[in-house]
């Protein structure tokens, strides 16, 4: 029993010290220590896949899931303009925690992904960390965001437009035509609530503007802008909807004279669900809620309502149900150009509310397509052509659809309509946020129809 005894005792000395000299061995036949961190980087640089800006750009187009990481600082995310806009989508997460964050945000090991920062410095450490961490399709974008912004690509920023509430400065569409593009993200405080199209239009006469915007200072910053290029009176305002980023500034607009116009189901809805929507508002906006008060439109319509801005003829439509109740499009007949509202998305994925009608709004497009319109400005996102929104609204609506309509066929349930495999579009801003939503709002309504 003794001897048993010593034996084990030995065992217990003897196994931290063959440890020792295991780990000493170890160590040794390692690559010597280096004493810098660009030493470090020639060192790891060579098990790291680099990409020029051409590159990335085909890398993307091969892989639309790909997905980014910006691993700068947020003051400097801030200091130059924002960041790449490409492919799925593209992650903040500061170097000093992307081992600790990386697997929330993109757990699957399999995904595309490019990391970046502004001098080619922290991204090839994380390309390599994410690399030790089993991470199988790893890139560096060697040229950084200095060089992706002075090529002129696309970026994405809180606020494009520093120093006004305005997400981004008006553009024209076509002479006299203008819309400031608002962020294809939900509305923050960042972004003022400045998340949808903000657009107006200038006749001999008079301005129109479309959208009220989300609280009264937007509506302020709107008009610093217009009165830049005209000293024409905003006469008219049209609302979209009753949704509160197309209301909620009317007063501002209202103590400057002009008149707001809305869909008589818009006036229900401002009148049913507005304190609700304003108290929202100016817990997300703080501040820059003031001064915003609940209003009323002083025109309804029902079906069209016909304006003269002296030398352009407007004629404001409801089509029919689609996106929400009143949802209200901006013709302009000599122009061959709509202001679709939310009819139409195409840069961020629609979203389906509660008091959305798809199968309303399939058959809605026929009356909005028979226009032929040739310059689309959707409620969300740039100006386009009607083929690229009809692809991505009507498209993503019969295909949902048609999903559903199969799985109530076989007796599925709601479950299997979150499985959808909504891939196709998972490109589109906000597909995370909305495309279970989406397939939730749609299946119950179907459910009923």
């Amino acid at each position: 029993m003794k001897k048993t005894k010593n034996l084990h005792l030995l065992q217990l000395i003897a196994t931290p010290v063959i440890a020792t000299i295991l780990l000493c061995t170890t160590v040794s036949a390692e690559e010597p220590p280096v004493s810098t961190g660009e030493d470090f980087i020639k060192r790891i640089e060579a098990d790291v896949t680099h990409l020029n800006t051409d590159e990335l750009v085909d890398l993307a187009a091969a892989h639309p899931d790909l997905e980014l990481v910006d691993v700068r600082t947020e003051h400097e995310i801030a200091l130059t303009g924002g960041m790449i806009r490409l492919g799925r989508r593209t992650h903040y997460i500061n170097r000093g925690w992307l081992e600790f964050q990386i697997g929330d945000r993109i757990p699957d090991l399999n995904t595309h992904i490019v990391l970046y920062c502004g001098t080619n410095r922290r991204s090839p450490l994380a390309a390599a960390t994410l690399k030790q961490m089993g991470y199988t399709n790893i890139y560096n974008y060697a040229d950084g965001f200095p060089v992706w912004r002075e090529k002129g690509y696309s970026v994405q920023s809180s606020d494009e437009y520093v120093g006004s509430m305005l997400y981004r400065k008006p553009i024209e569409v076509q002479s006299g035509v203008w819309s400031a593009i608002g962020a294809t993200a939900p509305p923050t405080y960042e972004n003022s609530g400045h998340n949808n199209n903000l657009s107006f239009v200038i006749g001999t006469d008079a301005v129109m503007v479309v959208n009220a915007s989300d609280n009264y200072l937007l509506a302020e910053s709107l008009h610093k802008e217009i009165k830049k290029i005209t000293d024409l009176p905003v006469k008219f305002v049209v609302l979209e909807n009753g949704q509160g980023h197309a209301m909620l500034g009317m007063n501002y607009w209202q103590q400057q004279g002009a008149e707001v116009i809305a869909h008589t189901d818009t006036a229900d809805v401002i009148e049913a669900h507005g304190e609700t929507i304003l108290s929202r508002m100016q817990f997300r906006n703080r501040d820059k809620s003031m001064g915003t008060e609940l209003s009323s439109p002083d025109i309804t319509f029902d079906v069209m309502h016909e304006l003269d801005l002296g030398g352009m003829k407007v004629e404001v439509h409801y089509l029919g149900p689609s996106h929400s109740p009143g949802d209200t499009q901006v013709w302009l007949p000599d122009r061959k150009l709509i202001i679709a509202g939310d009819m139409a998305f195409h840069e961020r994925l629609l979203p389906v509310f509660d008091d959305s009608d798809t199968a309303g709004w399939i058959e809605t497009w026929e009356a909005f397509e028979a226009l032929k319109p040739e310059v689309v400005v959707p409620g969300h996102g740039h100006p386009t052509t009607i083929d690229v929104v009809e692809k991505w609204t009507i498209g993503y609506l019969t295909f949902m659809r048609g999903e559903i309509a199969e799985i109530l066929d076989d007796g599925g349930s709601l479950i299997d309509a979150y499985k959808i495999d909504q891939s196709a579009f998972s490109h589109l801003d906000t597909f995370d946020e909305l495309a279970g939503l989406n397939a939730d709002r749609i299946y119950r309504a179907m459910e009923f129809e």
